[in-house]
């Protein structure tokens, strides 16, 4: 740790005298308190990507009537309007018509897991299922046009969640859910339910139209965040597809322009998902660049994190990223682990309070951080709010897997955003999406742009609206709620796998002998860990420090 106290960093950073004088010692946010240039307010950044959740499932109820946002900003929630999704007439309902968005405080809900896949999210936006053959099937069994309208409306009616999660949910459990198990679709937490994410919102900036890339699921949108492209693919099977995704990441960019850079995850999921994702192009990073999480507190109090820190959740054993539970087909749903947010709070919470402690007066430290939270995608939880057109990311733009052509983005997740520029009870109406954090870095650091797709994003320079940073003692103390699921080693171990837990195993899989078949005999999160420490062998990565 740095020989400063406590006390004389933070007289330093009370000092603008003293903040001039340093010098090249700080960087460059130090150097004076009034900065000009918002892209200067920050030097380093953090994020922490969480999965499948919505907005308005997350953060729809942050601000209502009765608690407006301050200074008269808007709000696009779910208090102030009337929000429903109609219930198709072939489910269970003798006495209402359709299911109004409410409040709900069940963790692991929706349980099971909704469709996230393209063909899912197209019901969810238009009420389609074209053709109607495609209605009680999952996605690999789905032909074109993958519910899709002929034309687009100009409005999307957003009111198909409700009638996709009764048709997943025969397909996936073998029979109708009944009133009880498909009204969850429409529940949304209000703040009280997740307190940390609601806090950090309310006491900094959340975004209301942060949209993710792609109206699928997890790794195209993950592939876009750090890539700005997904090399056509819209979905996370078949896995040997991934293979051939080789666009140059914001990660080699960086390497490039000679600023650093780390990837850390949690070293109990064996594989990272970012290198798996674009494991042509990392692998070479990963004995320099790729980290455990639990170096990540040492590093971030030491003041030695690089310029971008992208951060993964724990996925496989006893998983925090906040990701539904999703049973494999026919199975009984109670067999998984429960899939709470509450692990999930923690881990914001955790990331948030080391980034609060940092006080490197060389390094990285809470003055010169810009710590963002959001998520990957929606995973087909309900949102209201209609995506808007994107730019693709080549010109020519190759037609994508299942003809989408990458021309609109994704459903709104939650994203918030904290930083001593930004005033508390910030609200960014502006639309932004998962590439904008990559057009932010090329703007600060004359990286140039990857795809046309980041080119033609808004960067996040519009976040800032203090010229003077706040003090320390203005960031919350945060208290998370206790996680309910409680268990020994070997309970998390013998809980089966959920469908996107084999999805990670699968693009390992794929990687080490060029197939997606995982063998039969893995099913538990053992089996999966097993394979995995089997697939690292195989594929002979090392990590910078595991």
């Amino acid at each position: 740790m740095s020989k400063f106290s406590r006390r004389d960093f933070l007289k330093i950073a009370g000092s603008s005298v003293a903040l001039g004088t340093l010098g090249s010692t700080f960087p460059s946010i130090l150097k004076n308190k009034e900065v000009v240039n918002n892209l200067d307010k920050f030097e380093y950044i953090v994020v922490l990507m969480m999965e499948n959740r919505s907005f308005d499932n997350v953060l729809g109820y942050l601000y209502t009537p009765d608690n407006p946002p301050p200074d008269g900003q808007q709000f696009e929630g779910v208090a102030y309007r009337n929000l429903s999704n109609p219930i198709p007439p072939y489910a269970d309902s003798s006495f209402v018509g359709s299911i109004p968005v409410y409040k709900d405080s069940i963790m692991n809900n929706p349980n099971p897991d909704p469709g996230e896949e393209f063909p899912h999210i197209n019901t969810s936006f238009f009420g389609t299922v074209i053709p109607d053959s495609n209605r009680f099937k999952t996605s690999e069994y789905m032909t074109a046009p993958f519910n899709l309208p002929d034309t687009l409306p100009e409005v999307y009616p957003m009111k198909g969640f409700l009638e996709d999660y009764i048709n997943n949910f025969r397909a996936t459990q073998g029979r109708m859910p009944d009133y009880f198990e498909y009204k969850i679709i429409m529940s949304c937490f209000p703040p009280q339910v997740v307190p940390v994410i609601s806090t950090l919102a309310k006491e900094f900036a959340v975004c209301d139209h942060w949209h993710c890339s792609v109206p699928s699921q997890t790794f195209c949108n993950r592939s876009f965040f750090n890539s700005g492209a997904s090399a056509g693919f819209v979905s996370n099977s078949p896995y040997p597809q991934w293979i051939q995704n080789t666009q140059e990441t914001i990660f080699q960019r960086l390497a490039k322009h000679n600023k650093t850079w780390k990837i850390y995850f949690d070293h109990r999921d064996i594989l990272p998902m970012s290198l798996m994702i674009h494991f042509s192009t990392l692998r070479p990073y990963a004995p320099t660049n790729v980290c455990s999480f639990e170096h990540f507190q040492e590093d971030c109090l030491r003041g030695e994190l690089p310029q971008y820190t992208f951060i993964e959740p724990r996925l496989i054993f006893a998983h925090n990223d906040e990701h539904p539970p999703s049973p494999l087909i026919g199975e009984d749903r109670w067999s998984i682990f429960p899939s709470s947010v509450v692990p999930g709070e923690i881990l914001i919470n955790k990331v948030y309070n080391i980034i609060k402690q940092s006080e490197s007066p060389t390094g990285n430290n809470w003055m010169n951080t810009l710590f963002i939270i959001t998520y990957d995608e929606a995973g087909g939880t309900y949102d209201h709010v209609q995506p808007p057109v994107a730019v693709a990311p080549y010109d020519p733009q190759p037609p994508g897997e299942m003809g989408f052509d990458f021309k609109r983005l994704g459903v709104r997740v939650p994203t918030v955003i904290v930083s001593p520029y930004i005033k508390k009870g910030t609200v960014i109406n502006q639309s932004l999406t998962h590439t904008s954090v990559i057009k932010t870095m090329s703007n600060k650091w004359g990286l140039g742009n990857l795809t046309r797709r980041d080119l033609n994003s808004p960067d996040l320079s519009n976040i800032f609206n203090l010229t003077q940073m706040r003090q320390l003692d203005t960031y919350p103390e945060i208290t998370p709620r206790q996680d309910s699921v409680q268990g020994d080693k070997e309970f998390f171990l013998n809980k089966n796998l959920t469908e996107f837990q084999r999805d990670i195993i699968g693009i390992a899989y794929a990687h080490a002998y060029g197939n997606g078949n995982l063998p039969e005999s893995v099913k538990t999160v053992k089996d999966g860990m097993s394979l995995l420490t089997e697939l690292l062998k195989i594929l002979k990565v090392s990590f910078l420090c595991s």
